[in-house]
């Protein structure tokens, strides 16, 4: 088969599968494909970078106590990533690990290619246990705080209620309507109960935060029915005072006139 032409290329032998061919003015490879069709064309820069830049994969062997553990990881993954695929093979939490390479500890974020691990090379694992110890604690903290979030959010719930109770006595009280003076005294040991319950939580942080709101709400609602319990003891007293003066001021009248002497008209002066 004859040689294809190509304009400031030179000849360029045909080739089956594609071929590579030098520049004629910078002496460079250029990478060239052959179409369905038959024509010899030079490859998109697009394909030819793409090609390039693909991340090998590496095989690193990794000592942990007696035994190694060999992980397939790219190599432009971080430290970090190799702890993760680590986790999986020693049951240590990646916040633990402790990966050696080149009797160096190496940061979860830096890179394995930049530390200059290759295909084949060999790392060493440890326990961190200051770390370890950190981190539970933390856990250990958190525990609680979840444990005392709970009981938390059950009296929140109850104080939002016996609130809307609080809110409807005040507008029946106000609005000049007489309670019985029970249903106030019930309320506030209602809310006593829920102080005594808060009184209970020990948490720090957020939830201790929550609490002393909490505390702080329940002891305003009391203050509020104390002051219903005056204004609803002032409803209908006025009326009652009014009621009182009228039957005396009536009684006092119609006992006057019951003790009125008869008018008597004569000129017997000595007879009367």
């Amino acid at each position: 088969m004859l040689g294809v032409k190509s304009r400031n290329l030179g000849t360029v032998p045909a080739a089956k599968g594609g071929a590579t061919s030098t520049s004629g003015g910078g002496g460079g490879m250029t990478a060239w494909e052959l179409r369905p069709c038959g024509m010899l064309v030079q490859k998109r820069n697009s394909d030819v970078n793409q090609s390039q830049n693909v991340v090998p994969t590496i095989k690193v062997k990794v000592k942990y106590c007696s035994s190694y553990h060999e992980i397939t990881i790219k190599s432009q993954a971080t430290f970090g990533e190799l702890k993760k695929m680590l986790a999986g093979r020693t049951g240590l939490n990646p916040l633990d690990q402790k990966l050696v390479y080149k009797d160096k500890e190496r940061d979860s974020k830096s890179y394995l290619d930049v530390a200059g691990v290759k295909d084949g090379s060999r790392m060493m694992l440890f326990i961190d246990v200051m770390r370890q110890e950190k981190r539970l604690v933390e856990d250990l903290k958190s525990a609680k705080m979840d444990k005392a979030k709970l009981p938390l959010m059950e009296i929140t719930s109850e104080i939002d209620k016996l609130a809307k109770e609080v809110g409807n006595l005040e507008r029946e009280i106000y609005g000049g309507k007489k309670v019985n003076e029970k249903v106030l005294l019930n309320l506030i040991e209602l809310l006593m109960s829920q102080l005594i319950k808060l009184d209970g939580i020990v948490g720090d942080g957020d939830v201790k935060l929550q609490r002393r709101m909490q505390v702080k709400r329940v002891q305003k609602y009391i203050e509020n029915l104390d002051l219903l319990k005056i204004q609803n003891s002032k409803i209908g007293i006025s009326k009652g005072k009014i009621s009182f003066e009228q039957k005396l001021v009536s009684s006092m009248e119609k006992q006057r006139d019951s003790m009125k002497w008869p008018l008597v008209v004569t000129t017997e002066w000595e007879k009367f």
